[in-house]
């Protein structure tokens, strides 16, 4: 008579987590979430300082829930596992943080007033439905800047509003013309750079009056100065 041999199964030890360690990620994971709402209910933060330091905690949150509920890493599981989901993290993080940083630039150099000023500008619409779209129906004269040996020539320009103003890049270097002061320029008119190759000529229209500075972002140096009269 045969008999039949039974191997016990036992489980991996430190697959799973004990009481103690569910208990400490049940708190941490409390704390980490409690954290975030008072900074943005009490506006302890703001800003890009709020956004940094809620992807912060929610990347610490990751891990918490990582180590003490998923338990990745424990036991006979490959290593590759292990390996493969930080690299889906990362490029969870980057497309994310990608993803925000565009938008942000965007946010910040061009507003969807300006976008609409700039088609209305290249349609050549000044009105719609008898409102101003800020955009100048007929061009008057037009003023050259040329840049040569890093300086601007005038440095100074004195137009009207609807006149043109034309860079003309003999230097040989890329340019990237700007408004206002380096390194916080601002577009104008629906206009945020203005890229210049080398006997490269491209005329915005002065459809802002103000006064107004304006440099090479690539060369800080090479500035000027426009006033437009309205």
């Amino acid at each position: 008579m045969s008999k039949t041999t039974h191997t016990p199964h036992h489980q991996p030890k430190g697959e799973h987590g004990t009481t103690k360690s569910y208990v400490i990620g049940f708190i941490l994971s409390l704390i980490f979430t409690i954290i975030p709402y008072h900074l943005v209910v009490n506006k302890v933060l703001t800003g890009n300082t709020l956004l940094a330091t809620i992807l912060g905690i929610a990347i610490l949150q990751m891990f918490i829930q990582i180590f003490f509920f998923l338990h990745l890493g424990r036991g006979p599981k490959p290593f590759y596992n292990v390996v493969f989901f930080f690299a889906t993290a990362g490029i969870i993080v980057l497309v994310i943080g990608a993803s925000l940083f565009i938008m942000s630039n965007l946010y910040h150099n061009m507003s969807p007033r300006e976008v609409v000023k700039k088609q209305a500008q290249e349609e050549g619409i000044s009105q719609i439905g008898g409102e101003k779209t800020g955009a100048c129906g007929q061009l008057q004269d037009n003023h050259v800047v040329t840049i040569s040996g890093g300086i601007a020539t005038p440095s100074r320009i004195e137009a009207q509003q609807c006149d043109t103003l034309t860079f003309i890049n003999k230097d040989g270097l890329e340019r990237e013309m700007v408004f206002g002061p380096h390194p916080n320029y601002h577009s104008y008119g629906g206009e945020d750079k203005t890229l210049l190759d080398d006997e490269r000529a491209e005329t915005i229209t002065l459809n802002e009056s103000g006064g107004f500075m304006f440099h090479d972002h690539l060369h800080p140096s090479l500035t000027g100065y426009l006033t437009v009269a309205p």
